[in-house]
């Protein structure tokens, strides 16, 4: 007999042999009839597989993320067997399942695919799935794989199986159809209901450029049709709500050819946005003890060897600058935080005078691959709102709680109100990745699954996420469209400050090490704004629009009032601009919608006459005639509705 615990604690007893599939259909058939996967003591296993020792057993379904990626991975299977029953000949090599799906790379030969056979491929899928095949994982000598993949000529597969070791190699059957697989599939292909194809594109075999281009079939798929027409309807919204459409339309952001790749250009609405967003933050920092710091932009290369990112990411950098001076290297900053263990090291501390809270609005560069570029979320050069906190061992825990305080504030401020933290720590399988002593991870790991415990947060921990110096505790954000999105982020780093030999005097008399905190409610400017665009879909909290109303003029009559409303405006501190021309009031307000202004502000005959103005909301609402200090009225409750103050 054998042991399995449950992940509510709960140990039943089976007999040896048992499998996944009876555990579930122990605890009641419908949970049985849900299940598609399982893993067992920490191991992706199938639900068919044989256990046959004590251990742990976690089984999934379509609402877990594991469930879903067995899914779409048994699902890029049966897109393989599709492909090659409508495309005789073609050589498969790798498919993967993905956040959203899975893809297939194939060396199609002398076939080629577009978007007009895509309905084909998916009708092929549906037809196979409805065979409800079982998938089976079974094991395969080296000699065996070898000899199969060799008989087909495929060299993708021959490459992959003549680096494994012998003994570990698995393929896995269903249908008429067998691929090399590592396992992790769902019980059968009759659970598989709704398909897309979504895309199809060109990738390097390995993605090295080296390499022969292969053709990249993308799709989806879902265990019910109606969670597919869901999902298509979202991408729908996700396109309206794309920040590139929205960051042109409202003239906030461009890109220039000739300025580079993946370098943003902030229009003048764009960058008082951005100036907003930087004060608003700026006062909290003041009232939480912060002092602004300012570093330059390039630093020589010894100050990235000594805090250990050269060695992580100098390949995957900018080139070197050299000056007239034969061996002096310069690099573009990559990182704020060596800079600023330098300003802590300017002059010696004592224990009295910590913690010390360094913040900045710093600009960082990074070399992302041009592929991997995309409008504001992934760019070469980006503003980082960084702070680093040091301070002594006995005050790191009431420092990180401090620091969630101001994450959680501007989240709140901004309308994020749907997010998970997630605790990230260290791969201690790979401790090559990593820098620093087993003690130092340890403390610091301890230090953040603490406070993550005393604040009360939904907390998931991930291991292998950490930074190579610290773990993090990062906030999973979910937008309005249900995507996952990584924005704030706090880091407990003890490895720094022994790099730079960073000391304070303790009470003792004696030079201590403080203890090193990175710290990042936005991110990067241009990712939290491209994330916060497509959450909003433009419309932006009140107190951080761009503009918060707009005087429509009736006719060129009124333009003198205009004027006298646009002043008393300005003496409330509302921003406000003004449409004169001489259109239509209907192609004025029509014009207003689409740049998403909150109010809109009428002014014709009957205005001027009682000294007042008419006011109609974003969306249609209309608020009648009122006064401009009743207007000031209605918009500073608005914004004090979402823009609190920072306590």
């Amino acid at each position: 007999m054998i042991d399995i615990t449950l992940p509510d604690g709960t140990i039943k007893t089976f007999e040896e042999g048992t499998t996944p599939m009876e555990v579930a259909k122990s605890i009641s058939e419908g949970f049985a009839r849900n299940v598609i996967s399982a893993n067992f003591n920490d191991e992706t296993i199938e639900t068919s597989t044989h256990l046959y020792k004590d251990g742990s057993l976690v089984l999934y379904t379509w609402t877990n993320e594991e469930g879903k990626k067995a899914f779409w991975h048994s699902s890029s299977h049966v897109l393989a067997q599709a492909l090659e029953e409508l495309y005789p000949g073609i050589k498969l090599s790798i498919g993967p399942a993905i956040e959203n799906g899975f893809y297939y790379d194939v060396d199609f030969g002398d076939h080629s695919v577009s978007e007009k056979d895509f309905k084909t491929i998916e009708n092929k899928m549906i037809e196979i799935a409805r065979g409800k095949h079982d998938f089976t994982l079974r094991s395969v000598s080296k000699d065996d794989a070898l000899s199969l993949y060799k008989s087909q000529n495929n060299d993708y597969k021959v490459e992959l199986i003549e680096n494994l070791e012998d003994g570990t190699i698995t393929f896995c059957d269903h249908s008429t159809f067998t691929d090399l697989c590592r396992g992790g599939h769902i019980p059968n292909t009759g659970i598989i209901k709704a398909v897309k194809i979504m895309s199809v594109a060109g990738a390097y075999w390995r993605g090295d450029e080296n390499n022969k281009q292969l053709t990249r079939i993308y799709g989806i798929s879902f265990p019910k049709q109606k969670e597919l027409t869901e999902y298509l309807h979202l991408l729908e919204e996700a396109k309206k709500r794309d920040h590139r459409k929205l960051g042109k339309e409202l003239e906030l952001f461009t890109f220039s050819q000739k300025v580079g790749q993946g370098l943003p250009l902030w229009l003048p609405k764009g960058a008082a946005l951005r100036e907003r967003l930087e004060n608003f933050l700026k006062a909290a920092q003041k009232k939480a003890g912060y002092e602004m710091v300012i570093t330059p932009h390039i630093a020589q290369k010894e100050l990235y060897i000594t805090s250990g990112h050269f060695e992580k990411y100098g390949a995957d950098s900018f080139q070197p600058i050299h000056t007239p001076n034969e061996g002096e290297e310069f690099l573009l900053k990559p990182m704020n935080c060596p800079h600023h263990c330098e300003i802590y090291n300017a002059k010696p501390f004592s224990y009295k005078e910590l913690p010390k809270r360094y913040a900045e609005f710093g600009t960082v560069y990074r070399y992302e691959q041009s592929g991997e570029l995309h409008g504001l979320t992934r760019v070469r050069g980006f503003t980082q709102d960084d702070a680093h906190i040091f301070c002594t061992p006995d005050q790191l825990d009431k420092e990180f709680k401090d620091v969630i305080d101001l994450v959680l504030y501007v989240f709140g401020s901004l309308g994020f109100e749907n997010f998970k933290a997630q605790v990230s720590l260290r791969d201690p399988k790979t401790p090559e990745k990593y820098i620093g002593s087993d003690e130092n991870w340890k403390k610091a790991e301890d230090a953040i699954l603490n406070a993550a415990i005393d604040k009360g947060l939904d907390y998931v921990v991930e291991t292998g996420e950490a930074a190579f110096y610290g773990p993090k505790l990062d906030f999973m954000v979910k937008d309005a469209l249900g995507r996952n999105w990584q924005l704030g982020t706090i880091q407990v780093d003890y490895n720094l400050p022994e790099r730079f030999d960073l000391n304070y005097k303790g009470s003792d008399n004696e030079l201590h090490r403080p203890v090193m905190i990175h710290r990042a409610p936005f991110g990067s400017m241009e990712r939290f704004i491209a994330i916060l665009l497509e959450h909003t879909g433009g419309n932006f909290p009140l107190w951080l629009v761009p503009e918060q109303a707009i005087v429509l003029t009736l006719s060129e009559k009124y333009e003198k009032y205009s004027e006298k409303v646009l002043k008393l405006l300005e003496k409330h501190e509302i921003r406000a601009l003004e449409d004169n021309r001489n259109e239509t009031i209907g192609k004025k307000i029509r014009e207003a919608e689409m740049k998403k202004i909150p109010f809109m502000i009428i002014i014709g005959e009957n205005e001027e006459n009682e000294n007042m103005i008419s006011v109609r909301k974003h969306g249609g609402e209309d608020l009648g005639m009122i006064s401009v200090e009743k207007f000031s009225e209605i918009v500073t409750n608005e914004v004090n509705k979402t823009l609190k103050t920072f306590k």
